[in-house]
């Protein structure tokens, strides 16, 4: 084991909808994503991760789980998305169209008025 003057200090972070959790860690330096977050005991905590689905990133970043760290860095597993992204802004934009129509239809039935 290396002594903790060689360590270097990382962070894993997983986010549920009413649940986050970041765990400071200190590992080796050039310890990989996929070694981090195994060494930080965080696929035991929530058994959902699965690093052959989920995806991972350092600060907002995608990367892979092969990527070396550097000390400082923070981990992020992401979650699976619920929705299409583009399905959304297409049902918000048919939305919006409706509203207005509505909207300026009533505007002119009002200035009649």
């Amino acid at each position: 084991m290396e002594s903790e003057s060689n360590l270097i200090k990382v962070e894993v972070a997983f986010a549920l909808p009413h649940e986050q959790v970041i765990l400071a860690i200190d590992v080796s330096p050039g310890t990989t994503i996929d070694q981090a977050i195994q060494q930080s005991g965080i696929l035991d905590r929530y058994p959902q991760i699965d690093l052959a689905h989920n995806k991972v990133g350092v600060f907002g970043r995608l990367a892979k789980l092969s990527q070396v760290l550097r000390a400082g860095d923070r981990v992020e597993i992401y979650r699976g998305l619920i929705a299409d992204p583009k399905e959304v802004r297409r049902q918000r934009a048919a939305e919006g169209k409706v509203t207005k129509r509505g909207a300026g239809a009533h505007e002119e039935a009002g200035d009649e008025a």
